[in-house]
């Protein structure tokens, strides 16, 4: 089970979508809101800086805070009793952590953990609730990436229980590789394979498979997508298939 590792380091302002320093919001929900659910939202955000392995929320957990992720990657896991876990999603900058509050609901029911360090936007649970009467488009955002995320949540479960490693390691590599807007993926084999929900021997042999082939190019602690044409063929038809239903979706509401 993944500990929890140093507290966040708090910066106390957040910045503005373009402050000319260099700080700039990039998360896409908080992007797309009209500038009156702006105002009203951005006064009660904290940005958190988030090491590697920080855990946000466990399972069972009273969601005191939710956050906008705004650089870096954020899994959610599905944990068992004994302690195993299996990723069932991935959060980067397009989404949110903390929807069963959007839902009325205040417990968390998996794991949200970083697996790259970056940066979140935190506001706490209560006040996300109370503006979300007053903030409408932030409301249908969130009420949106619920869908993409359940959509998610139930692709994975069926790619994990389908198909075999070296499919599922190219599909989770462009995954990240989407969220973090780099072809460079600084993680270990060992955490992967815990994503997977499969064996290090099994990610190695993979990756392998995926290396000779020209893909991808692997070192301890780093993924370099190599060719990302090809790396898609590779995939199992997983990927296409939630990219293709998200465009689809955001074609119908944009």
């Amino acid at each position: 089970m993944a500990s929890k590792a140093r507290p966040p380091v708090r910066v106390s302002s957040v910045p503005q979508i373009s402050d000319g320093d260099g700080n700039h919001i990039h998360n896409e929900i908080l992007l797309g809101l009209p500038p009156r659910e702006r105002e009203l939202l951005f006064s009660k955000l904290e940005l958190v800086r988030l090491r590697m392995h920080h855990v946000l929320h466990e399972p069972g957990d009273t969601l005191k805070s939710a956050y906008f992720p705004n650089s870096g990657l954020v899994s959610i896991l599905s944990v068992f009793p004994d302690g195993k876990s299996v990723e069932v999603g991935l959060v980067g900058k397009e989404g949110f952590i903390g929807l069963p509050l959007v839902a009325g609901f205040r417990t968390a029911p998996t794991r949200a953990i970083a697996q790259i360090e970056g940066s979140v936007l935190r506001v706490d649970g209560e006040t996300l609730v109370a503006l979300l009467r007053q903030c409408p488009t932030l409301d249908r955002q969130l009420q949106q990436f619920s869908q993409i995320m359940a959509m998610q949540v139930t692709q994975i479960a069926a790619c994990n229980r389908l198909h075999e490693v070296n499919e599922r390691l190219a599909r989770w590599l462009l995954m990240s590789a989407d969220r973090i807007e780099s072809n460079s993926v600084p993680l270990t084999q060992e955490l992967i394979a815990q994503m997977l929900g499969t064996r290090r021997s099994s990610v190695t042999v993979a990756a392998g498979m995926l290396q000779k082939a020209g893909l991808i190019a692997h070192t301890r602690g780093d993924v370099r997508i190599i060719n990302r044409r090809k790396l898609e063929e590779a995939a199992c038809e997983c990927y296409g298939i939630m990219t293709r239903q998200i465009n689809e979706w955001q074609n119908q509401v944009g």
